[in-house]
Formats: structure tokens, sequence, C-alpha cells
């Protein structure tokens, strides 16, 4: 007989793993959609960037910058100092100032309480610029702003106080405003509800203006309607102003209540939900766990040749280059058959002291070439793999042969 070397040589690699290649043809679609994203990001982000820079800056010439009101209140000899933290702010309070914010929603509830109680009794004056309802309750206590805004900017002041009555109409439509105050001046209304609200101080001489929207502040639109007049007699009823400009990152005063960990900011009923979703977990796994139970067998509604299932085993094995899981079969199954032909018990048939030397006993040849063929390397392409098939079959008929 004639049963064949099997030349030893370096196995080829049988992974399956996709390559670079495929891995960019698979992703190439998502990174261009994620570039075009942040490029779209990026653009809009910059030209946003230059649209509203310096807003509300009495520095700032930009259209809507304040420069220009800060300008025309120099020439009547009004000073005008920036400040940008709240310790600032309240050090500058005082009847002869008054003090704009410019963005009251900014201000953290404890920074709100805060300036209110700086400013309550001091003599001045204080104008929040469009606070909304996050900052409205606090630094004006007994107002409230209205969820819809005005419809119109351009009003007529259908008031009492004497500023709105000389200046006429004006671009106060913004936010609307409620308040308790009997004594309050509510001007420049919308929908019956006002768009600019002065309330007299009952503790000392000054007052909290409550404007509705900015724009009579805006360089772009101080030209328009009486809005320069307004602004000149709302900010220069006193010889000082103080132009508090807030920022998210002033840390001034900062309350150590208002420091919270992170287990303060989950919502309540986090720890029950937390322990709804373990349980839920362990009946799941437990579920799970359950239907993985021995293996029943089951009668199949179509008959499946064995050939049909060779060959599709066959295809997977070579479509993912698994030479050596196809040649590891083809030799386990055929030393298990050739085991008891010679005497050997099956348990030790794949053992190469055992069943090797009872192989070379029965052929009568020499053990090298069949160690090769039962337990040699894996094949190093599909012609070699082809033929240790044939050398095995070979093998089989000789020992099976009387």
């Amino acid at each position: 007989m004639t049963t064949g070397t099997a030349r030893p040589s370096t196995p080829a690699p049988t992974s399956a793993s996709p390559t670079a290649r495929q891995v960019w043809t698979r992703a190439r679609g998502i990174a261009l959609a994620a570039a075009l994203l942040l490029a779209g990001a990026v653009a809009l982000a910059t030209l946003q960037s230059d649209a509203r820079h310096g807003t509300l800056d009495p520095r700032s010439a930009d259209p809507y910058g304040s420069r220009a009101v800060a300008e025309l209140l120099a020439d009547r000899g009004v000073s005008t100092r920036v400040v940008t933290t709240l310790a600032e702010a309240r050090t500058a309070t005082g009847p002869d100032t008054t003090l704009l914010v410019a963005v009251p929603d900014l201000l953290t509830p404890h920074q709100q309480r805060t300036l209110h109680a700086a400013t309550t009794g001091s003599g001045g004056r204080t104008i929040l610029v469009a606070p909304g309802s996050p900052s409205v309750g606090t630094l004006a206590p007994g107002v409230t702003a209205a969820p819809a805004t005005s419809r119109s900017t351009a009003l007529s002041p259908d008031c009492a106080l004497p500023d709105a009555r000389r200046a006429g109409a004006a671009e106060t439509g913004g936010t609307r405003y409620t308040t308790r105050h009997l004594d309050a001046d509510t001007c420049y209304p919308s929908r019956r509800l006002a768009t600019l609200l002065r309330i007299p101080d009952t503790s000392g001489d000054g007052d909290t203006v409550l404007l509705g929207a900015p724009d009579i502040l805006f360089n772009t639109r101080l030209d328009q309607q009486g809005n320069a007049s307004l602004a000149l007699q709302l900010l220069g009823s006193r010889p000082h102003l103080v132009w508090y400009l807030p920022s998210l990152s002033d840390t001034s005063t900062t309350d150590q209540d208002d420091e919270k960990s992170f287990l303060d900011l989950l919502p309540s009923g986090w720890l029950w939900g937390t322990l709804q979703l373990f349980v839920a977990a362990a009946l799941a796994a437990s579920w799970r766990a359950r239907r993985l139970g021995p293996l029943v067998p089951e009668k199949l509604p179509v008959a499946i040749r064995a050939s049909e299932t060779v060959e599709g085993r066959a295809r997977l094995y070579r479509n993912a280059s698994a030479r050596d899981r196809a040649a590891a079969a083809l030799r386990s199954t055929t030393r298990t058959r050739l085991a008891p032909l010679v005497g050997i018990p099956v348990t030790q048939a794949h053992t190469p002291e055992a069943l090797v030397p009872a192989l070379s006993a029965h052929l009568h040849g020499d053990g090298q070439p069949l160690h090769s063929l039962l337990f040699g390397p894996p094949p190093h392409d599909d012609t070699a793999l082809i033929t240790l098939a044939d050398e095995l079959d070979a093998l089989e008929r000789e020992v099976r042969r009387p």
C-alpha cells in the first residue's frame, strides 16, 4: 500500500477576521457622515461666533453692542462702569447709582437672592433687562413673567411714567409681566400686559425697572422710534451707571448649600428604579438559563442527505479558509473508525502512542508516515488538503482489506 507522507510546512493563517480594507469599506459611509456633521457644526459655530459678539456690552461697537448709548450718557455727564462679578455689583450699589443687569437669567438662585438683598433699600435704581421666569420672581418679588411674548416690538407707552411719555413709542416688545404691586407703573402694554414695569422701593427712594426686551440698548436699534430717549432717561437718572454683565464663570459668591453631589442631582426614586432593574435582569437571566437545557431530539420536517450536509460544512470551511479545522475533522473521524479495526479502544483512538503502533503492526509498515498522516500539521493549501483526504481514505481501505 501507499500511505504517503504529509509534507511538514508552516500552517497558513486561517483567521476569518475582516481585513482592514473590509473594515474601511463597511465604515466609510458612517465616517463620511460624521465628517460632514462635524464640518457643519464647525461652520455653524464659526458663523454664529461673530453674529452677536459683545451683546449688550457698553464697550462694544458691534450691531448688538451698547457703546452708542454709553457714549450718549457720557455726553450727559453719566459715567459708565462695567462689572462682571456679583461682588463688584454689590459694592457698587448706592443712591447715586443705576445698576443695570444685562442677563439676569444667568444668575444662580443664590446670586439672585444676594443681588436683591443688596439693591433693596439702597436708594438707587436697578434695571433688569428681559428677565424671565428663572429670575424675575427673586429679583422682583410680586412680578410674574408671562409665558407668551409680545407679538410686536414697537409699542405705545399708555402709562403715566414721565420717562415713557416723553420717549413715546419704543421697541420694548418682548417679555410681558404682571405684578401685584398697586403702585407700579405698567407701560408699553401688549395684550393688556406690560413690557416695561417700574416698581418703587417702599423702603427707600430707589426703584426697580423691568425691561421686556433689550432692543432699545442695541447700537443698531438706538435710532429707531423713541428708543434713544427712553434708554437715556432710564439709564441716566443717576450720575453713575454700573453695567453688570453676568458670567457663568463667576464664582465670587458660591453658596455651599448650592453645591450638590452627583447623587443629589439624580431624580428622586432612582434607588427603587435601579433595584427594579436588577430584579428584572435576574428574572431575565433565570428565564434564559432555563431555555439552555439538554438537547431534545426532533424529527426534521424534511430529510436531508448526508452528502448535502458534508458539502455544506465543506463550503463553510472553504469560505473561512479553515483548512486546519477541516483537516482536524478528517483525521479525528478516520482515527475513530480505525481504532476498533486494530483492537484499540475508541477512548485511545486519539493517542498517538496507542494507535500508531497498532496500525504499524497491522499493516507491517513504518510508523513514521502513519504518525504524520494521522497527527501531522495542517495542510498549507487546498491541494494539500485534498491530498490528505485521499491518503486518509486509502489508509482506511487498506486496513479494512481482508
